[in-house]
């Protein structure tokens, strides 16, 4: 009940805060638009913003670990905020700041969610959405690249995840055996469901065999070394 309670109070609060912060945009009041910001984070996380934004997104992760489990729903709350962040950044064109925050963001919500985090709570699916668009001009970290395959395949947009693992294996990643496994799921998927996600059958049978080939070139090309 308390954990239920404060999930709620951080909710409204969050609410609150997002209406007041686009106010204060609209009226180009920047600094106190990163005041509310900070205030929330105290509030509800003890954290200011540059401890936040001083610390790795690993250190950010290990502090809402309580014996070995992840509090998945606080942990989505500082990505909201941060986004928030970057936002407010990003309307005064400090694209370098605003682009920070969201790569950070991006990350711990897909941390969060691969932990059991509410996808409903603060429209996750919705947020990632918006973070994907805001970031799809740059290269994602590895750490961050691997989230998100991990997410695209849950939520059904099977066409993004090939993507997202080819682009793991161009950046070097040995993920022969991910991609192996990724297609053989996919061929244990209903057809309607594959069709939804954007990769219909005939190509996830035609996606396995260009995998199988080209993996197997690369072992070959190793071993030859």
């Amino acid at each position: 009940m308390f954990r239920r309670d404060y999930i709620v109070r951080m909710i409204e609060d969050m609410t609150a805060m997002v209406a007041k912060v686009f106010a204060l945009k609209q009226e180009k009041k920047t600094t106190e638009a990163l005041w509310e910001v900070d205030e929330l984070l105290g509030r509800h996380f003890r954290l200011n913003s540059r401890l936040l934004n001083s610390l790795s997104v690993e250190d950010i992760i290990d502090m809402y670990r309580l014996g070995g489990i992840i509090e998945s729903d606080k942990l989505q709350g500082v990505a909201r905020l941060l986004k928030e962040e970057g936002g407010i950044y990003a309307a005064v064109g400090n694209t370098e700041a605003a682009l920070f925050r969201s790569m950070r963001s991006l990350h711990l919500f897909l941390y969060a969610d691969l932990h059991g985090a509410d996808r409903d709570l603060m429209h996750m699916t919705q947020e990632i959405d918006e973070l994907l668009n805001e970031v799809e001009a740059y290269r994602l970290p590895v750490k961050t690249e691997r989230l998100l395959l991990s997410y695209l395949e849950s939520v059904g947009r099977y066409a993004k995840a090939e993507d997202s693992l080819y682009r793991l294996w161009e950046q070097g990643e040995d993920v022969a055996a991910e991609g192996h496994e990724l297609y053989g799921r996919l061929l244990l998927t209903a057809p309607e469901a594959l069709e939804l996600g954007g990769l219909p059958l005939a190509e996830v049978r035609q996606g396995q065999a260009e995998w199988e080939k080209l993996t197997a070139a690369a072992r070959q090309e190793t071993n030859l070394l």
